[in-house]
């Protein structure tokens, strides 16, 4: 069945989501979204049907928070008890396991402009000039005081195709998908906002083709299983990766600072409230890129096992403050959820760097690093080495080069339990110590 929309009327929710919820009826089909400029404020996707945005197609979130409520009271498909949410909503970390705010699919975090529940075969396809606009809505009870609905909020749903739209403005996570299996994502843009796609205990993920110039992070998520990421350009005022899982491979991808964005927890309350939609300039706002890797795994549910297997080849970092951070020596509460046992890099040209890569395990759970073929020139503003470890299994330096770096050690231990290789390892101009031992106690700081 196809249905083509023609309805403009101030708020076009209502007749986007009959024409969804007939083709629905029939067995599935086709919305199609013509040019033209679309109010809304939350639509159900149902399975079997595809939202097809034409080209100059827009839709525009209402800046209402409130607006987002209606999902509950669908009654087509009504969400069931057991996925609503009474709880309180923001009460910042670190979090509980199991914490309702982030787990139920109808509680006030998970709101989004678009929304799919235990759907399968649903598609979002734009042609050129689409866009689906979260217009920054502001919601004082939402995540950190200010963060409202995710633009595209996806729970226990089956084959999934996102492709060709631009988000943009996202209040939240542009894509916030979980417990799902089988996403495609095919030349999207995300454009400001927080966290481009955002996946939670979801697998076969594969991720191609696309730009995300995010205020946040632009991959995220924890405890997914079988991902892959390629030829994506990755700008943040974050990380390019927030990542944990198991069978990871990233490659062909540029991850490149300063953010274009601001990121938008370091906007003031007024400006969060009036939605400032500005590109970052120098010295205003925070945007410097974070990481390239920044592991993942925090306590906001239960993970189905530790992560391992990820590689990242074939990539370009530049002007990002750390190559990788991965610490789970117990002060940093955004990864101590699990485990994360291996990590290659391979084929990797790195420029710009200012901060050591950061490989810390616990005396329980050891950890290992390959770089292979790495060329890494640090920033004039570096001041310490080029790696710092702590209860590490192994560390295998294949054919790296270490550029412009002025500090009198290049790999700073706060453990001696693991074993070093270096093969072909040249750091230009340095004379000093290849390996030390800390001298004072190991303490350790997320920056």
């Amino acid at each position: 069945m196809e249905m083509l929309v023609s309805c403009r009327e101030t708020d076009a929710t209502c007749t986007i989501q009959q024409a969804i919820d007939a083709c629905f009826l029939q067995g599935g089909g086709e919305v199609q979204i013509p040019e033209g400029k679309y109010s809304v404020t939350s639509l159900r996707l149902r399975s079997n049907v595809c939202l097809h945005l034409l080209e100059n197609a827009q839709l525009i979130a209402s800046r209402n928070c409130e607006d987002y409520e209606k999902f509950l009271e669908d009654t087509l498909e009504p969400v069931p008890e057991h996925d609503k949410s009474d709880a309180d909503v923001w009460k910042g970390p670190p979090y509980e396991p199991d914490y309702e705010f982030f787990n139920k699919p109808g509680s006030r975090w998970n709101r989004g402009v678009i929304k799919a529940l235990d759907a399968e075969n649903i598609s979002i396809i734009g042609e050129k000039g689409s866009v689906i606009n979260g217009r920054d809505c502001y919601d004082a009870l939402g995540e950190e005081g200010y963060r409202g609905p995710h633009a595209i909020n996806l729970w226990r749903c089956k084959n999934i195709t996102l492709s060709g739209y631009t988000v943009q403005n996202s209040a939240n996570w542009a894509h916030a998908i979980f417990e799902s299996n089988g996403i495609n994502v095919d030349g999207i843009t995300v454009v400001a906002g927080h966290d481009g796609i955002h996946m939670t205990a979801c697998d076969n993920i594969r991720i191609a083709n696309s730009t995300f110039e995010t205020g946040d992070d632009c991959v995220a998520g924890i405890d997914n299983e079988n991902v892959y990421v390629g030829s994506c350009l990755m700008n943040s005022s974050c990380s390019a990766l927030r990542f944990g899982g198991r069978n990871v491979l990233i490659e062909n991808c540029r991850m490149e600072g300063p953010g274009k964005y601001f990121f938008r927890g370091s906007l003031s309350e007024e400006e969060k409230k009036n939605g400032i939609l500005a590109e970052s300039k120098e010295g205003q706002h925070r945007n410097n890129m974070l990481t390239a890797f920044l592991y993942h795994a925090d306590h906001s549910r239960a993970i189905r096992g530790n992560s391992g297997k990820i590689v990242i080849q074939n990539c370009v970092f530049k002007n990002v403050d750390r190559f990788m951070e991965y610490n789970f020596s117990g002060s940093n509460i955004w990864q101590m959820n699990a485990p994360l046992t291996d990590v290659t890099f391979e084929n990797i040209t790195a420029e710009g760097i200012k901060i050591p890569l950061v490989l810390y395990g616990d005396k329980d759970n050891k950890v290992s690093l390959t770089m292979k073929n790495i060329d890494v020139s640090f920033s004039d503003e570096a001041k310490d080495s080029f790696i710092q470890l702590c209860h590490f299994d192994s560390v295998l330096l294949d054919s790296v080069t270490v550029k412009n770096l002025k500090v009198p050690v290049l790999i700073r231990k706060w453990s001696d339990d693991g074993k070093i290789v270096t093969e072909n390892f040249v750091c230009e101009g340095f004379n000093g110590e290849m390996e030390a031992m800390a001298d004072e106690p190991f303490v350790c700081q997320w920056i």
